[in-house]
Parts: C-alpha cells; sequence; structure tokens
C-alpha cells in the first residue's frame, strides 16, 4: 500500500459538480494506492502510521489533534514509468482487491477514533486541496516492514 499524505488547510472531493467528501476543518488529504501483496494487515498498520505521524503543528500527529482525513482511492500510485512514454498498471491490484482494502484503510482509521471522509472508488474525481506547509510524505507498506 502507498499513501501521498499531504497536510492541508482545506480539501474537497467533487464527482459529478457535487462535493461527496471534504475535510471539516484542517487534517490530512491521503490519496492511496493499492499493490497486489497487500491484506487487512498492512491496511491496518499503514493507517495506524499515518495516524500517529507527528506532521503537524508543534511535531503534533493527527491523533493528537483529533484531525480529519479525506482518503481518496489513487491507483496511479503504482504507475511504473521505466520503458517508453506510457505508463503501466499493472503493480496496481485490480479493483476487486483494491477497493475492499481501501475500504479495510478507512475502516482501521475509524477505528483508531479518526474522523474520515472519503471519495467515491473508481469515479472520475476533482481532488481539492490547500497544502499546508508544504507538507506531503509518502508512506510506503514496503518501507514499514513487518
Amino acid at each position: 500500500m502507498r499513501v501521498v499524505v499531504q497536510r492541508a488547510l482545506s480539501g474537497q472531493v467533487r464527482v459529478a459538480g457535487e462535493v461527496v467528501g471534504r475535510l471539516p476543518r484542517p487534517g490530512l488529504v491521503l490519496l492511496v494506492g493499492v499493490t497486489h501483496e497487500d491484506n487487512p494487515q498492512v491496511a491496518a498498520q499503514v493507517a495506524s502510521k499515518i495516524w500517529g505521524l507527528r506532521i503537524l503543528t508543534d511535531e503534533r500527529s493527527a491523533a493528537d489533534e483529533d484531525a480529519p482525513l479525506l482518503v481518496v482511492s489513487q491507483f496511479t500510485l503504482y504507475a511504473n514509468v521505466r520503458k517508453g512514454r506510457r505508463p503501466s498498471w499493472s503493480a496496481a491490484a485490480p479493483r476487486t482487491v483494491s477497493e475492499p482494502l481501501v475500504e479495510d484503510f478507512v475502516a482501521a482509521l475509524r477505528e483508531l477514533g479518526a474522523h474520515v471522509e472519503t471519495g467515491i472508488f473508481g469515479a472520475d474525481m476533482q481532488v481539492e486541496l490547500i497544502n499546508d506547509g508544504p507538507v506531503t510524505l509518502i508512506v510506503d507498506s514496503a518501507d514499514l516492514g513487518g
């Protein structure tokens, strides 16, 4: 699982012109990609890592501040651009695998106490945010160990 974590003053997701998820106050926007080896335990581990990251003001975490989270599925995080000009998406898990794992990730965050809003999986989404800092990190389960 690979997640781009962006500290945001505001953020929202629109589908067909309608807002489907938004940060009610400053928090984190999370762009979430899933690969073939991911499972519910990986989703829970990544959720816990992000919820506890001390990246808010005064080295506080989202957990410390009860900061809201906006989760947006993003299969393109697993694009391979090594050859040619057309990205390969083969490292991204198919929808039948990735959609339930994004749901597991959201559920794990909520179990930790997070207020989580989401986009709509697989929809053509327009994501807006005002990055705070800017602070942007990449959390990859491959880097977390077991």
